[in-house]
């Protein structure tokens, strides 16, 4: 087991827990990977916090309400019949309906789902709006497939997921392959099956009940909260290098607030390589590179060919490059703990993570002994899911608010969940922990929620807590047992 933030007692019911999580959720690493990360950081804080032990939360935020499987059949240009497998992971709505992104990717499993969900529902909690977790997906690669045959699949997944979402029940959105051509296919396919025009999928087009500001929020939001970590240390953006991974909205919206904030944006990627510019970014390329990843759909490796200054190399990342600071926005894992190594020894200074957990655990205790800033995803991307709660509020309201003032918003939430991460995560001597932070933060509301709507029980007898225990180890962990 990877290092954790407890000690002692403490650390020993953190194992039984954990292992208890890994037995009833065998050959899921990635789940078991994400609750982990949160459950080191939240026992510290609830040993001496025992009603959240006697109504065994932790246990039951580990477990998600429902998780929904299903076969995706849809037809190729030549006639033939394809399937895949869909899903939709309903992990938490105690503060709110579920919401959270549909991921199409042919690595997509439900171990990566519930991971997803999971994270979703601490970060649906720190942007403060009432939103509870989930996610979705399908093992469907949309790379290489036709307008058509994308939106024969979308429609046969919407044809089935229809059922189980609602503007006020679920509500999902785009990610991993799944941008404004699939939400508009699957918007479309719901509208159809159910004559209602409702706000039931947010990152719509602005021509159908969509948001300004969505498509920039996850990259933008993420370096403002960088930007508010080296504010609260004294320190700024202009004139630094950032490493950025990925070639998406988050990725280059992310390059692009670099740039617009006086940074360089040295690096962007692929599946095929990354593209280099020790010069940073400009405008000009960022906007062109917009267009060949989100409408030509072509690969990185082209910038190099349109741009003098810019360098592809093949089957790398772009962690061995020194910079001042890095914002992983392709996937997850894609830091591991001799990229975290390297990345130190050149002299980063701070992480802000744009992916979904893209740090693999070796690689967040690396940074996290080293005392650099690290910003967790859950904190640092929630700028995208805070915008499509503002799209449902808009859609609620049938109103449209506009790019200013949802900028300003983005902005503020993003000041305002840094400050929580600050006030759950400040050590001694004035170092943030925003790991710990964002966990605490994100964990405390959703567990007083919990809290305040008690639980099924059939027996009244079993709500008499005799001799309640006052510290978690005097109480079994009863999670993982069988009977």
């Amino acid at each position: 087991m990877s290092k954790s933030h407890a000690s002692g007692k403490t650390q020993e019911y953190l194992e039984r827990y954990v292992e208890g999580v890994t037995k009833r959720n065998p050959g899921e690493p990635e789940f078991v990977q994400a609750v982990y990360e949160v459950a080191s950081t939240i026992f510290p804080y609830i040993a001496d916090k025992p009603q959240y032990h006697e109504m065994q939360i932790l246990e039951r935020m580990a477990e998600p309400e429902r998780v929904i499987s299903f076969r995706v059949p849809w037809t190729d240009n030549e006639g033939r019949i394809r399937t895949n497998r869909g899903w939709r992971v309903q992990f938490n709505s105690a503060i709110g309906p579920y919401k959270g992104g549909i991921r199409f990717h042919p690595s997509v499993n439900q171990s990566i789902l519930k991971f997803l969900g999971f994270e979703q529902t601490f970060k649906n909690s720190l942007t403060g709006l009432p939103m509870g977790g989930g996610k979705g997906g399908a093992n469907f690669n949309p790379k290489g497939k036709t307008d058509n045959e994308v939106m024969s699949f979308c429609q046969s997944f919407i044809t089935e997921l229809y059922r189980h979402i609602g503007e006020d029940t679920d509500i999902p959105a785009g990610d991993i392959g799944v941008g404004g051509r699939e939400i508009g296919y699957m918007f479309g396919q719901y509208k159809r099956i159910t004559n209602r025009f409702v706000g039931v999928l947010t990152g719509k087009g602005l021509e159908f009940g969509g948001s300004k500001m969505r498509t920039e929020a996850t990259g933008y939001g993420a370096i403002f909260f960088l930007r508010n970590m080296l504010e609260h240390m004294g320190s700024g953006m202009e004139g630094k290098k950032v490493l950025v991974s990925g070639s998406g909205n988050v990725a280059t919206h992310a390059a692009e607030k670099v740039t617009q904030l006086g940074g360089k944006a040295l690096t962007l990627s692929d599946s095929g390589g990354i593209i280099h510019c020790a010069d940073g970014f400009t405008q000009e390329q960022i906007d062109w590179i917009k267009d060949l990843k989100g409408l030509r759909r072509g690969r990185i490796s082209e910038a190099a060919d349109e741009f003098g200054n810019i360098t592809f190399h093949e089957g790398i990342r772009p962690w061995g490059i020194e910079a001042d600071f890095a914002t992983p926005c392709a996937t997850q894992n894609e830091i591991n703990g001799d990229d975290a190594a390297t990345m130190l020894k050149n002299g980063i200074k701070a992480v802000a993570e744009g992916a979904n957990m893209p740090s693999e655990q070796a690689a967040v205790d690396a940074f996290q002994d080293a005392k650099i800033l690290f910003g967790p995803a859950k904190a640092v991307n929630a700028g995208g899911v805070g915008v499509s709660g503002l799209e449902m509020s808009q859609n609620s309201a049938r109103i449209s608010w506009g790019t200013d003032q949802l900028r300003d918003l983005l902005e503020n939430m993003m000041k305002d969940i840094h400050d929580s991460c600050a006030q759950f995560g400040t050590e001694k001597g004035g170092h943030v922990n925003y790991l710990a932070g964002s966990n605490i933060a994100g964990f405390v509301k959703v567990a007083d929620a919990m809290l305040a709507y008690g639980h099924v029980q059939a027996d009244r007898q079993n709500a008499q807590f005799k001799g309640v225990a006052t510290h978690m180890w005097q109480r079994p962990c009863s999670f993982g047992r069988q009977d």
